[in-house]
């Protein structure tokens, strides 16, 4: 059985983006960073080993009030009275485009990192949980996760990444996650703790 890769040496950053993605019409937009976008998923990355959560959106007003809302809780009054959550924020990252995030983790992990997308729908390019899972923790590669805000990442951008994770499915037909839940969700399947207690 092939070694299983430390937590510390967890090669893995997630990207939220803003931009290129789209509206339910299917019309590229850049959506609005939200609060609890960078809250929820800065602690679920925090809590599996990510090492730099990015945030990526074109307008430096939304940079900027994205900038403000970590600093309060990292370097202001509330890492004064809630330090858990300064932690978590602590990883966030604010840029201003994907080769923006692509060009700092390639730096951070002093190689290009295996870039994937995730998508509601089944896309062409899917490569499966088990084997991105074992990229992660048995042979140490570095990888970079995009999520995608709105109704999900533009198509362009779908396909020019090195694959797309399986979308997230439960047992009725409605599929309407948020980007929050996703997260979560995708980063206990590649990064969780297996039945037999084994990460």
């Amino acid at each position: 059985m092939p070694a299983i890769i430390e937590k510390n040496q967890i090669q893995l950053d997630i990207a939220l983006v803003h931009y290129p993605v789209v509206n339910r019409h299917g019309e590229i937009i850049c959506s609005a960073v939200t609060n609890l976008d960078l809250h929820d998923i800065a602690r679920a990355g925090k809590t599996y080993g990510v090492g730099t959560y990015w945030v990526i959106t074109p307008f430096p007003e939304q940079r900027e009030l994205a900038e403000q809302i970590v600093g309060h809780w990292t370097n202001g009054y509330g890492g004064t009275v809630n330090p858990h959550r300064s932690e978590a924020l602590s990883i966030i990252t604010v840029c201003s485009s994907y080769e923006e995030a692509l060009c700092g983790a390639t730096s951070r992990f002093r190689k290009k990192p295996l870039v994937l997308a995730t998508c509601a729908r089944k896309q062409d390019n899917t490569v499966g949980y088990a084997e991105v899972r074992s990229q992660i923790l048995e042979q140490g590669n570095p990888v970079l996760i995009l999520f995608g805000t709105g109704s999900g990442l533009g198509q362009e951008l779908l396909a020019s990444v090195d694959g797309v994770l399986p979308p997230i499915r439960g047992y009725t037909g409605f599929n309407h996650l948020s980007v929050r839940s996703a997260a979560a969700i995708i980063l206990d399947r590649l990064l969780g703790e297996q039945e037999d207690g084994l990460v």
